[in-house]
C-alpha cells in the first residue's frame, strides 16, 4: 500500500501544484450596452402627425359701386332715381315696347345694387272709379314686377302696390297729363 499511497499522493500533490501555478489575469474589454427593452427604455417617438392644411375661406367682396349712387340716402336716391317708370296706354296692362326699354335699363340698375328693395307703384289717370284704378293699377304693378322678374331680379326684391288714381304725377286735365299718370313708379324701399 505504500506504493499506491506514495503514487496518490504525488498525484495529488501534481494536481494542486498545477492548480496553484501563475495564471495570467483575462483582458479588460468593455461591456457591451445592456438589451434594451421597451419598458426600461425610452423608445424613439414617432414622427407627429403632420397639420392639416388650413385653406383660406374665399369670401367674394361685395359689390361697391365707386359713384355717387352708392352713397346717396334713400330720398335722395328717389328724387334723382336712376330707375324709369314705365307708362301704359289707356286701360290698359300690357308691356309694349317702349316699357320693355325701361324695364330692362331697370334691370341693369337692379342687377348692379343687388341689396335694393324696390317697391312698384302702379298709378292711373283720374278717369274711371276709384275702384276700378285700383285694380288697373294693381294689374301694371304686377305686369312690370312680373316683366323684371323675368329679367333675373329676384321676385322677393319687388313689392308691389296700388295707389289707382290718387297721386297724379301730373295734375292737368287733358290727354298729356293722363298720359303721364298711367304709369309704373319705381321706389328704392332699402338698400
Amino acid at each position: 500500500m505504500t506504493i499506491r499511497s506514495a503514487v496518490s499522493i504525488l498525484l495529488m500533490l501534481g494536481f494542486t501544484a498545477a492548480a496553484c501555478g501563475k495564471k495570467t489575469p483575462p483582458l479588460a474589454r468593455p461591456a457591451p450596452p445592456p438589451p434594451t427593452t421597451a419598458s426600461s427604455a425610452t423608445a424613439p417617438r414617432p414622427p407627429a402627425p403632420p397639420e392639416p392644411v388650413a385653406e383660406p375661406t374665399v369670401v367674394p367682396p361685395e359689390p361697391v359701386p365707386s359713384d355717387a349712387i352708392s352713397s346717396a340716402s334713400l330720398d335722395d336716391l328717389n328724387r334723382n332715381s336712376p330707375l324709369k317708370p314705365v307708362f301704359f296706354d289707356l286701360d290698359s296692362a300690357e308691356i309694349e315696347t317702349p316699357a320693355q326699354a325701361a324695364l330692362t335699363e331697370n334691370a341693369t340698375v337692379l342687377k348692379r345694387f343687388p341689396s335694393w328693395t324696390v317697391t312698384i307703384e302702379g298709378h292711373c289717370d283720374e278717369r274711371g272709379s276709384a275702384e276700378y284704378n285700383l285694380a288697373l293699377g294693381e294689374r301694371r304693378a304686377v305686369a312690370a314686377r312680373t316683366y323684371l322678374v323675368s329679367l333675373g331680379i329676384p321676385a322677393d326684391r319687388l313689392r308691389t302696390v296700388s295707389y289707382g288714381k290718387e297721386f297724379p304725377f301730373d295734375s292737368g286735365h287733358d290727354d298729356p297729363a293722363y298720359a303721364k299718370n298711367r304709369r309704373a313708379h319705381f321706389v328704392i324701399t332699402a338698400k
